[in-house]
């Protein structure tokens, strides 16, 4: 095409792994690189390239999108012991994901993709629920510790001039048991507050907020109390000129008065509970390959990516030249989502309206009835077609076309 879109300002082009890697040069080549004059500052964290830059890679990726604002990120391995072996690595490198949130610290917001003929196992879901979770702390930076007898385990904190300030029993045991202790901190809590406050503004939708004050009278109820004040001091008078609102409610009735909603609002979750209750949204709302995710940092930087991994039975097939059928519509919504934004924040119109055209086209080819054989599966339309993964995306492009 001779009359291409413009790109003023470049986005953060973060490649991947395996068979998301191979969907991610077949989708530019099919569908963006036709129609825009793409300009990326382009990031190889291909665990090759990672392993032979000691990880460098993914924390130049990281300040690249702190200096661009917009950033889109293909789906990547974190090894385990059985790939160090298969890519001969030097060590067990950090998932470049937690390294990324760390560097932007930022929260992710994740959000299922609706199209008519895959109905939600909830019968009352009618819009979205957005989980964002606070991706710092609580269990996953827990210390934990096994003992073999009786004993005693203590919670003690030393301020740093090397006086004890508390010593508190955790449980006198009688016998072998258990014991963890985890953290937080409120710098962290309030990016998390802001990320999710600055982000329901943007998305124009109401924002929850859940945690067990009434158990954990401490430790949760700061997550509470920060976001309250927060909301009192900062918020308020945004969100009512914005016409939504805030709310906030233990966990478990959360989860009741989810359940009970047509859905339509931003669900902010601690990290375990985000990490549990995003698994449980996207499958009631279908498929992890249906989510959108965006990690947003409370500066405004934007990062957005599929929600699923690299799709690794699909890359070992693609490697004896089998067909494959995967789903790429989460690695689409990730670059559509890009796009987006880097369009509205340059006021960029005819950028975010291909965008959103590019959506829509997507959207209407599955709802035409042709699909990759995952979502052929739940889908309950009369008429359907599995395709393989080419020819998924050239059917979009004739319908991006016909627009």
């Amino acid at each position: 095409m001779n009359n291409k879109i413009k790109m003023n300002v470049p986005l953060v082009e973060i490649d991947g792994d395996e068979m998301t890697r191979i969907i991610w040069q077949m989708l530019k080549d099919i569908l963006i690189s036709p129609y825009l004059d793409l300009k990326t500052e382009y990031y190889d964290l291909g665990l090759p390239e990672r392993d032979r830059t000691n990880d460098q890679i993914t924390v130049d990726a990281a300040n690249a999108i702190k200096k661009y604002g917009v950033g889109v990120k293909c789906a990547t391995i974190t090894p385990d012991a059985g790939r160090i072996k298969e890519y001969n690595l030097k060590k067990m490198w950090k998932s470049p994901n937690a390294t990324i949130r760390a560097i932007l610290d930022g929260t992710v917001f994740r959000a299922p993709i609706l199209v008519e003929g895959i109905r939600p196992y909830v019968s009352t879901w009618k819009k979205p629920i957005t989980i964002a979770r606070h991706a710092y702390g609580d269990i996953y930076k827990s210390v934990e510790y096994s003992n073999g007898k009786a004993g005693k385990a203590e919670l003690v904190f030393t301020s740093e001039d090397g006086s004890e300030i508390s010593r508190q029993t955790i449980h006198e045991f009688d016998g072998p048991g258990i014991v963890m202790g985890m953290h937080n901190t409120d710098k962290s809590i309030k990016s998390f507050a802001r990320a999710c406050f600055n982000y329901a503004l943007d998305q124009k939708q109401d924002l929850w907020f859940s945690s067990k004050q009434t158990i954990s009278k401490i430790y949760d109820h700061r997550f509470m109390d920060i976001f309250k004040e927060m909301y009192e001091t900062e918020y308020r008078e945004k969100f009512e000129k914005a016409g939504i609102e805030y709310f906030y409610t233990l966990i478990d009735d959360a989860v009741a008065r989810i359940i009970r909603s047509e859905g339509g609002m931003i669900w902010a979750c601690k990290n375990y509970d985000g990490d549990v209750m995003s698994d449980m949204v996207a499958t009631a709302f279908g498929s992890l390959a249906m989510m959108t995710s965006v990690l947003v940092s409370p500066e405004g930087h934007y990062e957005y990516e599929a929600a699923h991994g690299t799709v690794t039975r699909h890359y070992y097939k693609h490697l004896k030249g089998e067909e494959t059928s995967t789903n790429s519509i989460a690695t689409l919504f990730a670059w559509t989502g890009a796009l987006k934004k880097r369009g509205e924040l340059d006021g960029n119109n005819e950028l975010a309206s291909f965008a959103k055209n590019l959506e829509a086209a997507a959207l209407k080819t599955i709802e035409s009835g042709i699909m990759t054989k995952d979502l052929y599966i739940l889908s309950e339309l009369p008429d359907k077609k599995a395709v393989n993964t080419r020819e998924f995306l050239e059917e979009i492009k004739l319908r991006l076309e016909w627009n």
